[in-house]
């Protein structure tokens, strides 16, 4: 398959404290990858690196045939490159309007507003709750609620890759299904690649075409989805169950 995103010997640290040493990893087009592991492995920071919020010290991040090692967050986001952090990065004191509308901050064009305008709508036929709730600040929703609208703001820039962190954390299982079926549902009917960080394993590798294992800034292995799920050493090594 197509590689959507390689990176190539990323090394990322904070002060002195090195948090990814040496770290590949690449994402095929119309794929989702799972990056797993323990709290600490680098997981997050990795995602902080290929959008841009924390730029490596070395190595190199190529998207869609392009090096963007040195591109600005905006200029990845104008690529097709969008990062939802954990917790979603809700702004509270915005309407849900508004959010969205954040979403398509960095388009450009004279059909910019236009453009916006039938995302958003996309958005809404997606989740019928934010559609209900458009017009209702950020602290007055639901934990999943708010989550939906990360993932719709993210969904309004058109991405062809969403960096994901812990879309499921604090969750209802019911909540959690529907985010990771519509992942899949993305994937599928878009075309839409995704590259998952996610503590509950089960649920990320149930629709991951390829799963990657991440210990003390280092990729452990990465393989097939379904082989890491029926790897039972590796399981019970680095993944908790």
């Amino acid at each position: 398959m197509t590689k959507l995103l390689q990176a190539e010997g990323l090394r990322v640290g904070y002060g002195r404290v090195e948090v990814l040493d040496d770290f590949d990893i690449s994402v095929d087009a119309r794929s989702v990858t799972a990056v797993l592991g323990a709290n600490g492995a680098g997981k997050s920071t990795m995602l902080r690196a290929l959008s841009g919020l924390t730029p490596p010290s070395a190595g190199r991040v190529v998207f869609d045939g392009e090096d963007i090692t040195a591109e600005p967050v905006e200029r990845r986001i104008q690529r097709g490159l969008a990062h939802v952090p954990e917790g979603g990065g809700v702004i509270k004191e915005l309407t849900v309007e508004e959010n969205l509308r954040l979403g398509g901050l960095w388009r450009r064009g004279r059909n910019a507003g236009k453009e916006t305008d039938r995302a958003i709508e996309d958005v809404y036929d997606l989740f019928e709750a934010l559609r209900r709730r458009q017009s209702s600040l950020g602290h007055q929703l639901s934990g999943g609620e708010r989550q939906m609208l990360a993932l719709g703001r993210a969904l309004v820039s058109r991405p062809k890759l969403m960096l994901l962190d812990e879309p499921s954390l604090g969750l209802a299982p019911p909540i959690v299904a529907m985010i990771t079926g519509l992942l899949r549902d993305l994937r599928d009917q878009t075309g839409l690649a995704v590259l998952l960080v996610e503590q509950n394993v089960s649920s990320a590798l149930a629709i991951a075409d390829e799963g990657v294992v991440v210990s003390v800034g280092r990729v452990v292995t990465r393989g097939p989805a379904a082989d890491l799920r029926n790897d039972v050493k590796l399981r019970h090594a680095y993944l908790g169950f």
